[in-house]
């Protein structure tokens, strides 16, 4: 073999690579964008000062372990939508806030119930849930 013929398959690994990686890269611009979730609303009602947010969580340890129980109930209510599943929770002082979409009443009645018990009453618990059906 000549000394071109050697140079030439060694690049040849090179070539495959930029074809197979062209190949890809058209592939993937090519997947229509995702719709992007629209919280616009939902963040601005939350810049309020006057709403609770999560960084208002209280770090003490009745707090925490309020906020832990009633999370822990409703995960493992497997009944509830992934939204349940992931609404939020802020304990402060012993008062719980529910925030987040749902996918049912039935959800948020469920929720606000197992809050309640874990909280000691329903004098102890602000629903700020909302039901989100799915489209």
């Amino acid at each position: 073999m000549s000394i071109l013929q050697l140079r030439n398959m060694s690049s040849l690994p090179a070539a495959l690579f930029l074809i197979v990686s062209g190949g890809a890269l058209a592939v993937a611009q090519s997947t229509p964008p995702r719709a992007t979730p629209d919280n616009t609303a939902v963040n601005k009602r939350d810049r309020n000062s006057s709403q609770v947010t999560a960084d208002q969580q209280k770090e003490n340890a009745a707090d925490r372990d309020l906020t832990a129980r009633i999370r822990r109930s409703i995960v493992d209510d497997k009944s509830l939508s992934t939204y349940a599943h992931n609404v939020k929770i802020v304990a402060r002082n012993g008062v719980v806030t529910l925030k987040g979409p749902v996918r049912s009443e039935a959800e948020v009645n469920s929720i606000v119930a197992k809050a309640t018990e874990a909280a000691g009453g329903g004098d102890r618990v602000v629903n700020q849930l909302s039901v989100k059906p799915k489209s």
